[in-house]
């Protein structure tokens, strides 16, 4: 018996052993993908700033050129993400004071600079504003306390979090999508619904996990590979807050986000 038990306890071992492996080798792949960007990011650059010495472009070039630039950036700023979320399960963070209101805002743009071709098309004409978002339909409601206040938490994982929920809503949308957030002075919350085909009660778990991904009715599987919501829900509860979801089959889905205004690092309260 102990002879079996130990077998047990070798192949459990084993098992831990290759996973840790195989997340490592995840994280270094992430991490080396960096320098190619980089390289790529800086040639753009040399293009568009040293005209001089590359030779003039047309204004379809340019615009070309700074589209290329700003997918190169967000690339990279992807990779970050997804090192970001590792930082978190092994206890880094980088607390700062800053203004959720502003935050929100521009990772609402980031997302529509993603996924929306009028944001895109705007940016590189150099016109990118505020003014987007209420044009690519998304209603945002800040309460004016949220405004106000500040936060001393992780803005880039904060950052991060609001992103992929707004990805998440643009991609299952049908027409709408809304963005509410209120404080009650010792909490942010934060609410993000769209009204898409809406998700089972049994798959509200599911939606969750790494690399899980849902079927629509029709058999076309949903975008993505599975790592927004899971990622967002893994920086949510590192920050000390929690991320749920409300919905049901053909109504829609609301992710709400609480966190508390001020995280666990040392420093001052908002």
């Amino acid at each position: 018996m102990r002879e079996l038990e130990s077998h047990g306890d070798q192949r459990e071992v084993q098992e831990r052993k290759r996973g840790f492996f195989k997340e490592l080798q995840i994280e270094f792949l992430i991490h080396e993908l960096k320098d190619p960007l980089a390289v790529i990011e800086t040639g753009l650059r040399m293009l568009l700033e040293k005209k001089g010495s590359f030779g003039d472009l047309t204004p379809k070039q340019e615009r070309t050129l700074r589209r290329s630039l700003r997918a190169a950036r967000k690339a990279r700023a992807m990779l970050h993400g997804l090192l970001e979320i590792g930082r978190s399960e092994e206890g880094f963070f980088s607390w700062a004071i800053f203004s959720p209101a502003r935050t929100i805002r521009e990772a609402i743009m980031d997302a529509l600079e993603t996924m929306e071709v009028a944001a895109q098309e705007d940016l590189a004409e150099g016109k990118m504003t505020e003014e987007i978002i209420p044009r690519a339909g998304i209603s945002l409601k800040l309460d004016p306390r949220v405004e106000e206040v500040a936060m001393f938490q992780d803005e880039a994982k904060f950052s991060q979090i609001v992103g992929n929920l707004v990805k998440n809503a643009l991609h299952h949308r049908q027409k709408l999508v809304e963005v509410k957030a209120t404080t009650d002075g010792i909490y942010l919350n934060m609410e993000v619904t769209d009204d898409g085909p809406g998700i089972e009660p049994e798959h509200r778990e599911l939606i969750f996990r790494r690399y899980a991904r849902l079927e629509q009715p029709t058999g076309i599987t949903r975008r993505g590979h599975g790592l927004g919501l899971a990622g967002a829900k893994i920086l949510a509860e590192a920050l000390g807050g929690s991320l749920e979801v409300k919905s049901e089959k053909g109504g829609g889905a609301t992710f709400t986000l609480t966190l508390p205004l001020k995280g666990r690092g040392e420093g001052p309260s908002p």
